[in-house]
């Protein structure tokens, strides 16, 4: 179990991260990580994440009061005791704007093809939640529908946030997003990106349960590929042909019916 201090030495090193990547610029983005059932370790208002300093980093309850620190927590802390509320499994997370993973965001594109086998297994596909204003319970509303079955949720219009069982791989899922998004985009500029096949797909899940990766995941629902869905659709087509044949055989009864009574 890491130390306070520790955790604070890793919010400075994450934060310079994702400022040196172009994830946030100015004083954009926001890091927390629970300590415990009752105290967290919030970024605080106002700073540039590349900037940041360990007295800088403030402490607060589950209710977001603050318990010591000389400077505001982020603004969107409202949004970090939401994910933890809701999610015990949780110990950090990251609120940052990755550009390419933020346009698909603004273009309200979610990103749902199975195309890359290390996204499949660690995030599976990314949703938009409706757009909030920053700093009200508009985004933690918006998240909360998502977060049940998501490590990884684009904001509309926004951003995007990743959760994590520690700092570490809340960070590493901000940047597995952005990398998706890019090679997503890339291929959507060279031609429609190939998907695995649904099989293919299944067995990566199958893996990512052998291997008993931590968080949540929504498996191949809704991402195009799934059997799961293939099925679903096959399904329907039996149910419209034999919806057809029903209609088809009452009409033939009615005009036999129709005859013998002539």
């Amino acid at each position: 179990m890491a130390s306070e201090y520790e955790i604070k030495r890793q919010i400075i090193d994450i934060g310079k991260r994702i400022y040196s990547n172009g994830y946030v610029a100015a004083n954009d983005g926001n890091i927390s990580v629970k300590l415990n059932d009752n105290e967290i370790i919030a970024t605080p208002t106002g700073v540039s994440k590349g900037f940041m300093t360990t007295d800088m980093l403030v402490k607060v309850d589950t209710e977001g009061n603050v318990i010591s620190g000389r400077m505001r927590p982020s603004s969107e802390l409202k949004m970090h005791l939401a994910v933890y509320r809701q999610r015990p499994d949780v110990n950090a997370v990251v609120h940052a704007h990755p550009p390419t993973a933020t346009a698909f965001a603004v273009v309200g594109i979610p990103l749902k093809k199975p195309i890359i086998p290390e996204v499949v297994i660690s995030l599976g596909w990314i949703p938009i939640a409706k757009y909030g204003t920053p700093s009200t319970d508009e985004i933690p509303q918006a998240i909360s529908q998502h977060l049940e079955n998501h490590d990884a949720i684009l904001l509309q219009n926004h951003g995007a946030i990743t959760v994590g069982v520690n700092l570490e791989n809340a960070y590493f899922k901000m940047e597995t997003l952005e990398l998706y998004a890019k090679i997503s985009l890339a291929a959507r500029q060279l031609g429609e990106a190939r998907v695995l096949p649904s099989e293919d797909v299944q067995r990566l899940l199958e893996l990512r349960k052998q291997m008993n990766v931590p968080g949540r995941h929504p498996g191949c629902m809704d991402c195009g590929a799934c059997s799961v869905q293939d099925n679903c659709a096959a399904a329907a087509k039996d149910e419209n042909l034999v919806d057809i044949i029903t209609r088809v055989t009452q009409q033939v009864l009615l005009e036999e019916a129709a005859k013998t009574k002539g």
